[in-house]
């Protein structure tokens, strides 16, 4: 891991500044199965520094960057989900809304957060905010405890004609919060799960127009990774990476975590390593890592990784995958936490590891090393 003077080399100027970028994603929608907002934003960020752009059978995008190595060039996808937890309207009673949710959600958080309704039937998007009925009006088994999402609602302000008139049940529901530059370069938001790393893949391709890469590139900003890790699925099998690296948030230090389950805030991405990563790429980037005195936490997961990096790895029959973390505070809530020089230090990091891929890696690569 390097030192503290890392920051005085010259691979350390600044950067094209991504936090505009990161905050307009924060700003949009796209719970898992509805992330065309999020998409379409992407693909316009994108356009620029790709060579070609489309979208999978499921919605995934798929940006491809060509190589300049002797053909065929090998490739390496790397996944980064753009879709994020959100709720569901599941019926609808005197105008106001019950929902469940999408992805993991916990209720201790939700009342007083601000959301977006979906609207199908008007296609407008309502503003409401998630509402708990006073004690009065809940069961006594549930007295002081936790109010599970069963008795909690949303209140858009319609009167429930008007309700019934715009929302359908099905209709999705995305948070509200708006994302805030707290002191210390960390920002927060709702969706920094996963589109912190949707910025450290755009902080990569950015700096890759300065390098040359010998590997063909895929972007993907996958789809549904919280609910089926489809998009990541079926990414991989169609577009059969000889290589593949998930990047996803971890969990950071924070009121109550332990130290040997959390990672610190701004100390640098994480290089993962167990049964789901494969040792010779995790050891490729960490030996750059330290040659680059880029910043970098090792963490150990001992079973399935719960990224996208379980789907690329499995896929078709088998890819070499890796998976770089974000460290992250309160994860799956409205006012997630990130720190900005952890995006930009994995983004170096991937930019860096790419165009020194030469063609014959994937020949090197063994199991054990």
């Amino acid at each position: 891991m390097s030192g503290p003077g890392a920051f005085s080399l010259p691979f350390f100027l600044p950067m094209p500044e991504i936090t505009p970028f990161l905050k307009s994603l924060l700003s949009t929608s796209g719970i898992s199965a509805y992330e065309t907002p999020a998409a379409q934003l992407i693909e316009t960020r994108w356009r620029p520094v790709v060579d070609e752009i489309s979208l999978s059978r499921i919605g995934s995008l798929q940006a491809l960057k060509r190589g300049s190595g002797p053909q065929p060039h090998p490739a390496i996808m790397i996944a980064t989900h753009m879709d994020a937890i959100g709720m569901m309207v599941t019926s609808i009673a005197d105008g106001f809304l019950h929902f469940t949710q999408v992805g993991g959600i916990d209720p201790r958080i939700l009342p007083g957060t601000p959301v977006i309704v979906h609207a199908s039937a008007s296609g407008e998007e309502l503003p409401g905010v998630i509402v708990i009925p006073p004690a009065r009006g809940l069961p006594a088994s549930v007295g002081d405890g936790v109010v599970g999402l069963e008795y909690l609602l949303i209140d858009t302000g319609l009167l429930p004609a008007e309700v019934s008139a715009k929302v359908r049940t099905g209709d999705p529901i995305s948070f509200a919060t708006q994302p805030v530059e707290l002191a210390g370069e960390v920002i927060s938001g709702h969706t920094l799960d996963n589109r912190a790393s949707v910025a450290v893949l755009t902080v990569a391709l950015d700096e890759l127009q300065k390098k040359s890469h010998a590997w063909d590139i895929w972007a993907v900003a996958t789809v549904q990774e919280e609910v089926t890790l489809g998009g990541a699925f079926t990414s991989a099998y169609g577009l059969r990476p000889q290589i593949a690296i998930a990047i996803d948030v971890t969990f950071a230090k924070g009121p109550g975590a332990s130290d040997w389950q959390t990672m610190p805030l701004g100390k640098g991405p994480t290089l993962t390593m167990g049964p789901n990563m494969h040792p010779y790429i995790y050891n490729a980037l960490k030996e750059l890592a330290e040659k680059l005195e880029i910043p970098y936490q090792p963490e150990i997961t001992p079973r399935h990784s719960g990224t996208d990096g379980y789907a690329t790895q499995v896929a078709a029959d088998g890819i070499p995958t890796m998976v770089i973390g974000i460290p992250l505070r309160y994860m799956h809530t409205p006012v997630e936490i990130v720190a900005l020089k952890d995006i930009q230090r994995a983004g170096r990091l991937l930019a860096e590891f790419i165009s020194r891929l030469e063609p014959d890696f994937v020949e090197k690569i063994v199991w054990e090393d």
